[in-house]
């Protein structure tokens, strides 16, 4: 869970995050100290300068990350005009529906606002409130894994030039140390570094991962037609960009209500999202549980194929019995994804349960009939 201040560090996300920023931070500044002493030259107190900057933006950035949060929308929050409902999604969890833009993060228990996916390594989600404080993190992580690594280099090179050392001969502890940092420095520059690169493109298109989905879907609904769907956030890249970045990171607006461009409303995205949750609900295929689900991320119960070919997502799995019916909306061919049939709870409160399980663990119900042979055709 992201909730309560401890626990949101104490979490193996953020500790392995400030682990890497530590060691690199410390090894970084060992080396230029011996390379270049800042305090005998100018080049070296510019590196040193330079680098603990980087440094500590990117622990600034992290902390204000984690504690910022994304911005949660209000409980049993409705929009001002009754009226509106019908365009917005209603949320069993929080009691509430859900405003433009905003989504329902499973990890978190609350709604987010401007939700784009939830982090482990800030174990938080990004959204509206600290998405200009996650992107600077990124930013300076790369930069300053990209200076670490070049000081890190030199500094190896300078160890195993025939010409005479600068400093004494380092110990095998910390010329290991060494290059085991030049590895997590690379790492992070590669890893980091795309993950800075879309949020970059997210910014510049103003779409969030989860809008990004709906407008390719949307997209695909209107393939060869002459309807276009325009997302109605994108209002230009120096107005996209203005919402999420600045000097203090505080974004604009309340994360509620959105500028958009002329012809479309506040409810064009929400409506194009109700109406592909509508197409959805048409194409799935009720399916009849016959063995038992573990819920297992890698299940070794059902055949080596299902073991080795687990989706690659983030979504659930599900843990299910004989006999339960559920309604799938996605399949590959050893995995399916669907929502078992809601059960109402004694607080009247809808349980849903949704997620990937082994194929084999169901068959396909077609017109009261149980189908035997559950092979139908794989999108």
């Amino acid at each position: 869970m992201c909730t309560g201040p401890m626990k949101k560090v104490f979490h193996w996300g953020p500790l392995t995050a400030l682990a890497l920023i530590k060691i690199i931070t410390l090894m970084t500044i060992h080396c230029i100290r011996q390379l270049m002493p800042p305090q005998e030259s100018f080049l070296g107190a510019i590196n040193f300068l330079l680098f603990s900057s980087l440094s500590g933006s990117t622990l600034y950035h992290f902390i204000y990350a984690i504690y910022e949060g994304p911005g949660f929308l209000p409980l049993n929050w409705w929009p001002k005009d009754e009226s509106d409902c019908e365009y917005l999604q209603f949320c069993s969890i929080c009691q509430g529906y859900k405003a433009p833009r905003s989504h329902h993060c499973r990890s978190c228990g609350r709604c987010v606002m401007k939700m784009d996916h939830h982090c482990p390594w800030i174990n938080n989600c990004v959204g509206h409130l600290n998405h200009g404080y996650f992107t600077a993190f990124l930013a300076s992580a790369v930069g300053g894994s990209l200076l670490s690594t070049i000081i890190l280099i030199s500094w190896i090179m300078q160890i195993f030039s025939p010409r005479t050392m600068m400093f004494p001969p380092p110990s095998l502890l910390i010329l290991f140390l060494a290059i085991f940092t030049i590895g997590l420095s690379i790492g992070v520059v590669i890893a980091v570094g795309m993950l800075l690169y879309f949020q970059i493109i997210a910014i510049l298109r103003n779409r969030t991962g989860i809008e990004d989905w709906i407008f390719t879907k949307a997209q695909y609904r209107r393939y060869k037609t002459n309807e276009i769907f325009i997302h109605p956030y994108d209002i230009g890249r120096m107005g996209n960009i203005k919402q999420v970045i600045s000097l203090h990171c505080i974004p604009s607006g309340d994360g509620i209500h959105w500028p958009v461009i002329d012809g479309c409303d506040q409810y064009t995205l929400t409506r194009e999202q109700l109406a592909q949750k509508m197409e959805k609900r048409r194409h799935a295929r009720k399916f009849r549980i016959i063995a038992p689900a573990s819920g297992s991320w890698l299940p070794i119960s059902h055949g080596f194929k299902v073991f080795c070919s687990p989706p690659f997502t983030n979504d659930s799995r599900i843990k299910l019995k004989i006999g339960d019916i559920v309604n799938v909306t996605r399949r590959n061919k050893n995995w399916l994804f669907g929502e078992r049939e809601q059960e109402e709870s004694k607080d009247n409160k809808l349980n849903r349960v949704r997620g990937w399980f082994p194929r084999p663990c169901a068959i396909e119900v077609i017109e009261n009939e149980t189908v035997k042979n559950p092979h139908f055709k794989v999108d």
